[in-house]
């Protein structure tokens, strides 16, 4: 960037005033000529500030007068992490012993308290006078654990500001959730909470848009009802069987199922979520995660009309288990199969793809089809075949392949796919290399609703 020239006047001559004034204020905040970031407003560079980690925005006082107040005044965003006696405390991280220092110094507003509390009684105790403190009053955003304590009554102190909040590896009673006008980001990991208290700490985010439940231990189901909730993750507690009831959600688009394992049993309930239009990714079984529209199980007689992009984990010689998932999205636009061998199904017998009964969505809807940990080997090649052969309105099929793959590749790829036989003949073929092995799909999407199909990698 080129350094802005402040004119200098000629030998004898008088600066204008305008120009002496500003080397005045310059020279006077201990700014350099080209010091352009310390001439934004304080609004601007307050903002910045509240944006660094902790230790790097109390060190911009050292910059120069002109920054020395602003510290104080940008709002706090505080990181504490407890750690075991021979753990270091991360760089971006504040030992506990400091945090009493600091919002003695900083009165607020806070803008993000991260607390994360190795079960330290003595730290537990200390918490309750940080989250009274004046400095905490305002809060934006919470990130509280607990390893597996209960949760502090005062945490929630700052409930009516509160934008994003993440609990985790705590008790959390259901009588002393109180109401969150403001929320739209929730996230529950570890956490045990009663069926009543979940339904009442739902009941009181009324702006509630993307909900992340992980390994959430409750008594009885987990029934969602929200009139603003639009994306869902889930992760069952595989130590014991698991039900999510979709009571009422009408802006409902997306349910992610990102870390449901094989051995895992979850029975999801869909009673009414009129706009739901992303599922997945889930394995590609029957027997273990149980898919209900309404009250009677999914099938091709109750089947959900309105998804349009559906992920799956299957293993290469499990198509007929994928035809028949199929036969429950007859207006499937978008199709993800990521191989893998872990999502073998045992012994148990598939029924078989019947011609004379064919699926809706290949005649009619399904227009990409993406093959995730593609090897072009053995049984993926005849998986992926099928497709080729089968689906009359595809315009692409991907196939994201470890490494690089030539152009020599490709054209045998073609050939054992047998291209020229295609069902489409406006399809496309793509063959993608990629790095990036052991991604779960969607996880990171969950509460970021600005992208439109979580599941698709950039």
């Amino acid at each position: 960037m080129e350094k802005e020239e402040v004119p200098r006047a000629a030998p004898g001559k008088r600066e204008p005033g305008g120009i002496a004034a500003q080397r005045a204020r310059i020279s006077d905040s201990g700014e350099t000529a080209d010091d352009f970031i310390s001439r934004l407003p304080d609004v601007v560079l307050c903002t910045i500030i509240s944006l660094l980690p902790t230790k790097d925005g109390g060190r911009t006082q050292a910059l120069s007068r002109r920054w020395r107040h602003l510290w104080r005044s940008a709002p706090l965003n505080l990181e504490v992490l407890t750690r075991l006696p021979d753990d270091p405390i991360p760089t971006h991280s504040v030992s506990p012993s400091a945090v009493s220092d600091i919002i003695s110094r900083h009165h607020g507003p806070a803008r993000r308290f991260y607390f994360h509390c190795l079960r330290d009684d003595e730290v537990y105790a200390q918490a309750e006078s940080w989250f009274l403190s004046r400095a905490l009053a305002n809060l934006q955003e919470l990130d509280a654990s607990y390893g597996n304590l209960p949760l502090l009554p005062s945490a929630l102190r700052s409930a009516s500001t509160l934008l994003v909040a993440k609990i985790s590896h705590c008790d959390l009673p259901g009588e002393i959730v109180p109401s969150f006008p403001l929320l739209k980001q929730l996230t529950l990991v570890y956490v045990s909470i009663s069926a009543d208290g979940f339904h009442t700490l739902l009941s009181s985010c009324h702006a509630l848009e993307s909900l992340c439940m992980s390994q959430v231990r409750a008594a009885g189901c987990l029934r969602v009802s929200s009139p603003t909730l639009k994306s869902i993750g889930f992760r069952d507690n595989h130590s014991e069987e698991t039900e999510l009831v979709i009571e009422d959600a009408p802006r409902l688009v997306r349910l992610l199922l990102p870390y449901c394992y094989l051995d895992d049993c979850v029975t999801i309930r869909v009673i009414w979520a009129p706009k739901l239009e992303i599922m997945g990714p889930f394995a590609a079984f029957v027997s273990k995660l149980l898919l209900f529209q309404r009250k009677s199980p999914v099938s091709s007689a109750n089947s959900m009309h309105t998804v349009k992009v559906l992920a799956l984990k299957s293993s290469e010689n499990k198509l007929h288990a994928v035809l028949n998932i199929l036969r429950w999205f007859p207006c499937l636009e978008k199709l993800y199969v990521t191989f893998h061998k872990r999502y073998e199904m045992g012994a148990k017998d598939e029924p078989q793809y019947d011609p004379q009964h064919p699926i809706e969505c290949l005649q009619t809807h399904l227009k990409n089809v993406v093959f995730k940990l593609y090897s072009g080997n053995g049984k993926q090649v005849d998986f992926a075949r099928f497709f080729v052969l089968n689906a009359e309105v595809l315009n692409k099929i991907v196939f994201e392949v470890h490494g690089d793959y030539s152009s020599e590749s490709v054209a045998f790829q073609h050939g054992l796919l047998h291209v020229k036989n295609r069902a489409s003949r406006d399809v496309q073929f793509e063959f993608r290399s990629t790095h990036v092995r052991n991604k779960y799909l969607g996880d990171e999407h969950i509460h970021d609703l600005s992208v439109s199909d979580p599941f698709r990698q950039p």
